[in-house]
């Protein structure tokens, strides 16, 4: 009974946690130029960690059409776990769009996790699937978890290489199942239509009332549309 009452309990949570995400935003780029600076700086030093990791990652790299890198992936809960982390998108160690990771699972995960992920794509096709917002993960999808020679047994499947790099908490698997991402480019930007006026003042002359000898200025302001 106890076992039917959790199955249950986290099904409803996981169906809450669906609904949440699919009403996010559509813009992965950070709110703030603070944080999208800080999210560029956390990138590169996270690439270098994995770099010193798995010294034979970049020749992966150098395989890939572009990859995706999110230096912070936080997954937790027992039972019913969710995940987010905000990264960037490279190509040709360019920094060329925002991305984010949204995922909602049902599955035995022991404690917090928080994990950089890496994924590459293999050729454009793959790039372009993801750059549309088409791709998620599937369900049994796993990750190469990032040590000395990871890269080198690492394969693409449907175009995508997957590897993570713990950072904190017990991580005793590295499920990316269910997994969305949002790409945003990075030149796209919110515009804001800026209309100004301009005023003109046209003072004519000093006119005299003849009943009551009272100097009166007549004034005229125009506005115009640029």
């Amino acid at each position: 009974m106890n076992v039917q009452r959790h199955t249950l309990l986290a099904l409803s949570v996981f169906v809450l946690l669906t609904g949440a995400l699919a009403g996010c935003s559509d813009d992965a780029r950070p709110h703030s130029e603070a944080k999208r600076n800080t999210l560029q700086d956390a990138s590169q030093s996270t690439l270098r960690e994995m770099q010193a990791k798995d010294p034979d990652l970049q020749n992966f790299l150098n395989r890939g059409y572009a990859y995706a890198l999110f230096p912070n992936v936080g997954k937790g809960g027992f039972i019913v776990g969710g995940a987010h982390g905000d990264g960037l998108i490279y190509q040709n160690g360019n920094a060329i769009g925002w991305a984010d990771i949204k995922q909602a699972s049902v599955g035995a995960q022991a404690g917090g996790q928080t994990f950089a992920e890496l994924l590459v794509f293999e050729n454009q096709a793959a790039f372009d699937k993801f750059r549309n917002n088409e791709l998620s993960l599937e369900a049994n999808a796993s990750a190469v978890a990032l040590t000395a020679g990871a890269s080198k047994g690492a394969v693409f499947r449907n175009g995508v290489a997957v590897f993570t790099m713990p950072k904190g908490g017990a991580m005793l698997e590295a499920a990316v199942g269910g997994q969305r991402f949002t790409f945003t480019p990075m030149g796209e930007q919110r515009t804001t239509e800026t209309r100004t006026e301009r005023t003109d003042i046209d003072a004519r002359t000093n006119r005299t009332d003849t009943n009551t000898g009272e100097t009166r200025t007549k004034v005229e302001v125009k506005t115009q549309n640029p």
